[in-house]
């Protein structure tokens, strides 16, 4: 029988019931949740049956049945537990006062445990003492659901007053992301700003490794469900969780810190850098390179500020060809609800090994371009493009682009050239010319040339290079659970190719040995970033 029909056919019942029980019970609680279970009995009966003939038979049958268990039961023996006790209670003066606060304690409690419906129901009728028919009404909803409800969220809550809830770990120890990342594209919303919250964060932790619902998230970190089923919902809503018949799951890359792997990652990339940075270095200095009319800078007889912008694009780019695109972007990434595609990354706080070198205010690479140029930057601890200035470079690359594609025509307006030295990327001098600051290849050839010796090296030492990686690919994949490995491999496919931390270990790798120098201050703007044909 359908839901509808069955409230229909119990409707008129409603008020005889309750007057059939308060006749033969001793309190009127008793006789409410006697009347309920009545109906509850019969309303479950009627959906799964359609040959009831006798519909007023049938219901004062189910009644007396459900009274000869009352009475067998003892009349204080309650059909569900003691609801009334959330409500506020009288002045308890016996021995027992502490403990019946405590139960009653434990009680409000378990409704957060409750779900939404269940406890919007149980705190509007045993709380705010309205009747369900009022409730029905203010949710939208048939009466005889307010009554299952109900029903059900007694049982439930008996449940729970009769297990010991044990917090987990995250109650006494919750993590603390140290960092965050994406590999993709942002969309419109600030999705740094959304894991700045410790309960965000540990919520995210607690389901890194398998499904669990809001309950079971909620006993883990020691805190109200209340507080976990909205944040949830809102981190599966931009695709940050995954949900499934009420169960959560994390949809990003949270790096846990592992002594072992990092000690595998930092030796990795330490003799990866040994290898290639001085070898392009060299390729650089002494191959006449830098010496080209192609590449054009208003630092260009300071070689020292050419090779901050020259030696990250080169180490990032020259082996696009060498990749082993085994995983595409389309089968890792996530597509989120603010427009952004990618990959998102955050990095617990923990211990690392003495030498393992953070990479501080790191940004990039990115790039973005109109068809003819491209904007090509990273942002570091030695510069002064930070993680505001570059994105804010970025957000603003097709309006550079144009810019420079006009003022190699015509001179810009005043206002335009303050807006683009205002983001480092021209000077003025003293004779009020306006110079490009930042590294511009003026023409294909040139660009490939570049790129092709940081090819030659690569191609030298490809058989080094795989030795060095596979086993540290091997072990970070299987440090993530199954069904974001397939993220991790895609990640993976980027290790000593364009992955900032290699770009950063080549940096570290010149300025230790002395080779590369720390830029003046005036320059620190303009570093790392390149302007060249597409």
């Amino acid at each position: 029988m359908r839901k509808a029909d069955v409230d229909t056919i119990l409707e008129p019942y409603l008020k005889p019931v309750l007057g059939f029980a308060l006749k033969r019970c001793r309190t009127a609680e008793d006789a409410e949740d006697l009347s309920q279970e009545i109906l509850l009995r019969a309303y479950r009966t009627l959906l799964l049956r359609d040959d009831v003939e006798d519909i007023q038979r049938f219901i004062w049958t189910v009644a007396h049945n459900a009274l000869c268990n009352y009475y067998r039961n003892g009349s204080r023996n309650r059909i569900g537990i003691p609801l009334d006790s959330v409500g506020d209670l009288p002045a308890v003066s016996t021995e027992d006062a502490d403990e019946d606060r405590e139960t009653v304690s434990r009680l409000k409690g378990e409704i957060a445990y409750l779900s939404e419906t269940q406890r919007k129901i149980v705190i509007a009728y045993y709380i705010n003492r309205k009747k369900q028919e009022q409730i029905a009404q203010e949710l939208g909803i048939p009466v005889g659901t307010v009554k299952w409800h109900l029903f059900e969220a007694k049982k439930e809550l008996k449940k729970g007053m009769e297990k010991m809830r044990e917090p987990g770990d995250l109650k006494y120890n919750p993590v603390e992301f140290a960092g965050y990342g994406i590999n993709g594209s942002f969309g419109e919303k600030d999705i740094f700003d959304m894991f700045r919250s410790p309960l965000v964060q540990n919520i995210c932790f607690c389901v890194r490794d398998s499904w669990k619902t809001v309950n079971e998230i909620a006993d883990e970190m020691g805190v109200s469900p209340v507080y976990v089923s909205g944040e949830a919902a809102y981190l599966a809503e931009y695709g940050f969780l995954k949900e499934r018949n009420g169960k959560y799951l994390a949809d990003m890359l949270i790096n846990v810190p592992d002594m072992k792997l990092q000690r595998m990652e930092t030796d990795m990339y330490n003799a990866a850098a040994d290898l290639f940075a001085g070898a392009l270095y060299d390729a650089l200095v002494s191959g006449g390179l830098m010496d080209s009319p192609a590449l054009t800078c208003a630092w260009k007889n300071d070689r020292n500020f050419l090779l901050w912008a020259l030696i990250p694009w080169i180490a990032a780019c020259s082996g696009d060809t060498m990749m082993e695109n085994r995983v595409s972007f389309e089968e890792a990434a996530t597509v989120r609800k603010d427009g952004g595609i990618n990959i998102f990354h955050a990095y617990i706080k923990g211990e690392m090994p003495e030498d393992y070198v953070t990479m501080n205010q790191w940004f990039g690479p990115c790039w973005n371009g109109n068809g003819k140029h491209m904007l090509w930057q990273v942002g570091s601890e030695w510069s002064e493009n930070l993680q505001d200035r570059a994105m804010s470079i970025q957000d603003d690359s097709s309006k550079i682009l144009a810019l420079y594609a006009r003022e190699q025509k015509e001179k810009l307006s005043v206002d335009e050239y303050a807006w683009l030295a205002e983001r480092g990327l021209v000077r003025i001098t003293d004779e009020g010319r306006a110079d490009w600051q930042i590294v511009v290849l003026e023409n294909a050839q040139f660009r490939d040339d570049l790129l092709a010796a940081g090819r030659r090296i690569r191609e030298e030492l490809a058989g080094k290079f795989r030795q060095l990686r596979d086993p540290y690919i091997k072990a970070m994949v299987d440090s993530f659970p199954p069904h974001m490995q397939k993220a991790a491999e895609f990640e993976a496919q980027y290790i000593m190719h364009s992955d900032g931390r290699f770009i950063h270990s080549c940096l570290r790798n010149l300025l230790d040995s002395g080779r590369l120098k720390l830029p003046e201050a005036v320059q620190k703007k303009a570093m790392s970033t390149l302007l060249m044909p597409v």
